[in-house]
């Protein structure tokens, strides 16, 4: 991204949020388009597939704290058009005079020459390889597959290599051209009258050092384009709800033989009609009857990967009371997760006229008083 592109874009207005805002906001925002531009929610929609680009690059920057505290900074610095360079006219040259037809130049192009970096520093600046921006997508999938581990299909949308023209910008059987101002270096140097040389991207060709006589009729000349490609994403076992996982090297294309970007996919989880999860343990509320609980029993458990256990509910078990089965939970961390299980008292909904006899029996018997006493006496 050069920083021509950061003074004239305000990233924050094309994701709509304050330049204060939190990194958890402009995700949020950013998630929200994305899903409304989504070029396969808007086809042979010229101007949705534009603003989900300039969305997406405004991600790429907000969304990488270093970035983002280095498009601050230019902005602060170049923004207002206060900073000036001594040597042109009264007041000085402005960053604008500076930027202005710098095309993909950055700090290093217009700072080599100032302060010894030379010509050099700056053709490897223009003209070097390009990392590729980073890209984010969303899967759902089901609760036993989080826990196991899942191949998922996802189609994802980037910036790359303009498909007709392989990234020359020249119509197909055509091939660029040195540039004759720069010689193919894609820099130039001038002297406006004061004390510095200026190098900056040659106006030419933009800094690309080569020119395109005959434009490539699909990118028109900029020899890239908008990508949708399917791939194959691997989740890894004990995934869970909301997590983000990065995929190296799945996200944008690079420029001039540049690293690729990363694939970021955000998960989520399908809840389960039984199970339940706390970190690395499963849970489970399982019913028992009121003789179960009182007189104690051994009861039949289920457990996640489609078999049981037996589970032992002492004498006097209260409801609510949870037990712990090891090693039935999350599999694959550092150790595996527990089997939480806890018991439910069921009441009867309907009781014949023996067992009303029965239980208004087992009262008179049982001793046990008023339950409720206790708090009749502290009211106070």
């Amino acid at each position: 991204m050069s920083t021509k592109d950061w003074l004239e874009k305000d990233y924050y207005k094309v994701l709509g949020v304050s330049k204060d805002a939190k990194p958890e906001e402009i995700k949020k925002a950013f998630r929200k388009l994305a899903r409304e531009l989504h070029p396969d929610q808007n086809k042979d929609n010229a101007g949705a597939e534009a603003r989900f680009k300039e969305v997406s690059e405004a991600n790429s920057v907000l969304s990488d704290p270093d970035k983002r505290k280095e498009y601050d900074e230019a902005r602060s610095l170049f923004g207002g058009g206060g900073f000036r360079f001594p040597g042109s006219g009264q007041g000085g040259a402005s960053a604008e005079d500076l930027f202005r037809g710098a095309g993909d130049a950055g700090f290093g192009d217009i700072f080599g020459n100032l302060f010894g970096g030379g010509t050099t520093t700056t053709r490897r600046t223009a003209r070097g390889p390009r990392r590729g921006a980073d890209i984010e997508g969303e899967v759902t999938i089901d609760f036993a597959d989080a826990l196991a581990g899942a191949t998922v299909t996802m189609q994802t949308s980037s910036d790359a290599a303009c498909s007709t023209c392989h990234g020359t910008g020249a119509r197909p059987g055509t091939q660029p051209t040195v540039c004759w101002a720069c010689q193919g270096s894609g820099m130039q140097t001038s002297n406006s009258g004061g004390v510095f040389a200026v190098t900056e991207p040659c106006r030419e060709c933009r800094g690309r050092g080569m020119v395109v006589e005959d434009p490539c009729p699909t990118c028109h000349g900029s020899g890239r384009s908008q990508s949708t490609r399917t791939m194959q994403v691997r989740i890894p076992p004990g995934v869970s709800d909301g997590q983000r996982i990065r995929i190296k090297g799945k996200g944008g294309a690079g420029e001039n033989s540049g690293a690729s970007g990363d694939l970021y996919v955000l998960v989520h989880v399908r809840p389960h009609k039984l199970f339940g999860r706390k970190g690395e343990h499963l849970t489970l509320t399982v019913p028992v009857t009121f003789a179960e609980a009182a007189l104690g029993a051994q009861i039949q458990v289920p457990t996640i990967d489609g078999g049981s256990v037996r589970l032992k509910v002492p004498a006097g078990t209260p409801n609510g009371r949870t037990f712990r089965v090891r090693g039935r939970g999350v599999k694959g961390g550092a150790a595996d997760g527990d089997l939480l299980v806890t018991v439910e008292i069921e009441v009867p909904k309907q009781l014949t006229d023996e067992a009303k006899a029965a239980l208004s029996e087992f009262q008179n018997l049982s001793g046990s008083g008023d339950p409720r006493a206790h708090l009749l006496g502290n009211q106070r």
